[in-house]
Formats: C-alpha cells, sequence, structure tokens
C-alpha cells in the first residue's frame, strides 16, 4: 500500500458528551468504511479545549473532493450537533517516515 496522499483535521465543538459522541460515531462507521479512497479515520478529542474531531487519512486528493462533495460530509454538523462550523485543515503528505506494511 502507498501512504496517504493527504492528511485532512476536522475539530468541532459540541454540546455532546464523549459517549454521546462515540455512539454517533459508532453509528456511522460503516458508512466511513464504505468510502472509496479513505485509507483511515481517527475520532479524536481535544485534550485542552474537549473539542471532538476526526483525522482522515486519503489516498488521493480526488476522493478527498469526492467525499467532501457527499451527503454523509454535509450531515456531520447535524449528527454532531455541533456549535457552529467544523474547522477543516487539508494538509498534503510529504513523505511518510516508514514504509506502509
Amino acid at each position: 500500500m502507498d501512504h496517504p496522499k493527504l492528511i485532512v483535521f476536522v475539530k468541532f465543538k459540541s454540546p455532546l458528551n464523549l459517549d454521546e459522541v462515540t455512539a454517533v460515531a459508532k453509528d456511522r462507521a460503516d458508512e466511513f468504511r464504505a468510502l472509496s479512497g479513505l485509507i483511515q479515520k481517527y475520532y479524536v478529542q481535544d485534550a485542552v479545549s474537549g473539542e471532538f474531531g476526526g483525522v482522515y487519512l486519503w489516498e488521493s486528493p480526488e476522493a478527498f473532493d469526492e467525499y467532501r462533495q457527499s451527503e454523509l460530509r454535509a450531515s456531520i454538523g447535524t449528527a454532531y450537533q455541533t456549535i457552529g462550523e467544523p474547522r477543516v485543515e487539508v494538509l498534503k503528505v510529504i513523505m511518510p517516515l516508514r514504509d506502509a506494511v
């Protein structure tokens, strides 16, 4: 397997607690597993602010663009009851430290 070409960070505020956010994530996980080009997704919580988010590893910019235009992407705010719009950072991977296994 080749290394990811893009890493995308999504971070948002939500009135939901950790257990509720985890339940929503589990309910939606199969939809993310089915996405073409998504190598991995990590569900995260900021240790300082308590905000929640996701770290997505994409095999190509095209795969991310397809997801970005999807209903699944559009439903994040509703699913997690976000306060405001989620913040998104898109990073191109220059090189990995280790080869993929």
